[in-house]
């Protein structure tokens, strides 16, 4: 005999076995197909437990795309669903009535009881998933194979596959803006792109993506690449492909991402012979790009860049969101232990990190689609990217963990210093567009309008639809989202910035060109030096270089 105490009637296999015996003779004498024979089954309980489930249907909550499907309708799986709903409310609720903690451990004991009431959804189990289970039966158990055969691809590599490996390579359909890699050091290669205007800005773009991502976030497929859209607006494009950390970066420190960020700055001034450049940084490299303009002051080279623009960068981390839930002292050790042998932490783990910042759409779907349902991976550029990861060299990680995030040191003039400079965001008198997110996960829109504290300069901020990643990758043609504008300079909060903004659908991309022309009028022929190779800066290989493409 089955013990049948852990589960409930309707998936013991002897009961399923005698109903489905029954319903075959009741359609005619003969062995229910097995779809059938399920459907039967439930409907079975269900027109015992229906008044039950009908009586609690105000507590599934509408908005939670993981009980969508039709079949969870049906009152075993509504009870199943209420209760989940009634038991995550419960405990979610009880974490934030905890009385006697800081707002910082309250905070993170939220976080964590949320991942685990995540983990717990009936939805990530093949045997409570109504969906899940009937695909089995009507597949003879292949959808479940199939993602069996995902799940041990996925552990062999250590992480998790959201996209189809083969449906994207790099420089033929993503990262495809023609151009060349023109210098190259052990920290980063620098690519400039063909121009395809006749003319172009004279004033140079120079983008600083952030370490912990490849650059090509900025060069998707050609429909949504801010670079393609970038040099068909006239622009001189180029961009830092930084190198994943291997183990020759086990002593590198902020300084020499600074230094980096400087030398770009410097070989592209030289190679065009013009004074000086347009920069963009992006995240953490935003936040690199703030402590280069207050050195580059400091030395009096504040005129190398002409104007600074900032996607979703913080430099004052008070607010710095859910990332500080993974920041204390047995966390630090645990990124210290994985990376001390080698001397750089594997990619992996970070993509774990943020993938659990939204846990029911980077891990939980994949679960439920890719193993319980054993459905082919989608074809998806920003999938593809996500998973495409990049190592990070060990020491200046844990000290970007503990000087910024941890002890938030940049926001106080002279606490850190830089190729030997004291670093005083104060100063920064150079005009900056400084973009967030509303919905940023990751560098909260509060958190990046921090800015406006430190910097002393001209500053327009705005405010995108969407988040950390969408809300940066919008392009004009596509009319999804939208951003705010406020042009009331005595806004002293994000909140009054909110209230007192005008609402425009579309990309701000448009608005950040007009403000970046304002500020670069003359234009110069796309000839010479403009063109990748074409003057002292020697085409090295073709973009999106190498660099990008080693793991």
């Amino acid at each position: 005999m089955s013990d049948s105490s852990q589960l409930p009637p309707f998936m013991d296999p002897e009961i399923f076995a005698k109903m489905s015996e029954q319903m075959g003779g009741q359609m005619g004498g003969g062995a229910a197909d097995p779809l059938s024979a399920y459907k039967h089954a439930l409907d079975a309980w269900g027109q015992v437990l229906k008044p039950l489930a009908a009586a609690g249907r105000d507590k599934v909550n509408p908005r939670d795309r993981r009980f969508n499907a039709e079949q969870w309708e049906h009152p075993v799986f509504d009870l199943m669903r209420q209760g989940y709903q009634v038991m995550s409310d419960y405990m979610l609720g009880a974490a934030d009535q905890i009385e006697g903690l800081d707002p910082a451990q309250k905070a993170k004991i939220g976080f964590a009881i949320r991942t685990v009431v995540e983990a717990m959804s009936p939805a990530n189990s093949p045997l409570t998933n109504p969906v899940a289970l009937e695909k089995a039966v009507e597949t003879n158990g292949q959808s479940l194979m199939a993602g069996i055969n995902h799940l041990m691809h996925d552990m062999q590599q250590g992480q998790m596959t959201h996209t189809d490996p083969d449906a994207f390579e790099l420089g033929r359909n993503i990262a495809c803006t023609p151009g060349k890699v023109v210098h190259q050091t052990p920290m980063y290669q620098l690519i400039q792109y063909t121009p395809s205007t006749d003319t172009v800005m004279e004033t140079p773009l120079i983008i600083f993506p952030p370490w912990i991502n490849r650059f090509y976030i900025l060069d998707l497929t050609a429909e949504k690449s801010f670079i393609k859209w970038a040099v068909d607006q006239g622009i001189t494009v180029f961009i830092v492909s930084w190198k994943s950390a291997d183990a020759s970066m086990r002593d590198v420190v902020w300084d020499d991402y600074i230094a980096a960020q400087v030398d770009a700055i410097d070989t592209v001034r030289a190679a065009l012979d013009v004074p000086s450049v347009n920069a963009i940084g992006y995240c953490v490299a935003g936040t690199t790009l703030a402590a280069t303009l207050s050195i580059l002051h400091a030395k009096g080279e504040a005129d190398k860049v002409n104007a600074a623009t900032f996607f979703t960068a913080q430099v004052d981390f008070t607010r710095g969101g859910e990332l500080l839930n993974f920041i204390d002292d047995s966390q630090l050790k645990m990124v210290e232990a994985l990376a001390s042998q080698q001397g750089y932490l594997d990619g992996r783990f970070l993509a774990l990190t943020f993938n659990l910042l939204r846990g029911n759409d980077l891990i939980w779907s994949t679960v439920v689609k890719n193993y319980l349902l054993g459905e082919d991976y989608p074809a998806f550029d920003l999938l593809h990217w996500n998973g495409d990861v990049t190592n990070l060299p060990a020491k200046w990680h844990k000290d970007y963990l503990c000087d910024l995030y941890r002890d938030n040191r940049l926001i106080e003039p002279g606490a850190m210093s830089a190729l030997g400079t004291p670093i005083d965001l104060t100063k920064v008198e150079t005009p900056c567009y400084i973009q967030a997110g509303r919905e940023d996960h990751i560098a909260p829109a509060d958190s990046v309008w921090k800015i406006r504290e430190h910097f002393k300069g001209p500053m327009k901020f705005v405010l995108a639809g969407s988040g950390h990643i969408a809300g940066v990758v919008n392009p004009p043609a596509q009319m999804k989202y939208q951003y705010w504008l406020n042009d009331d300079a005595k806004v002293t909060s994000l909140d009054a910035f909110i209230e007192g903004a005008t609402e425009t659908k579309g990309s701000w991309w448009p608005d950040w060109q007009m403000w970046l022309t304002e500020r670069s009028p003359k234009t110069v022929a796309a000839k010479g030096a403009r063109i990748p190779g074409g003057g002292s800066l020697e085409a090295i290989e073709d973009a999106p270089g190498s660099y990008v493409k080693t793991r």
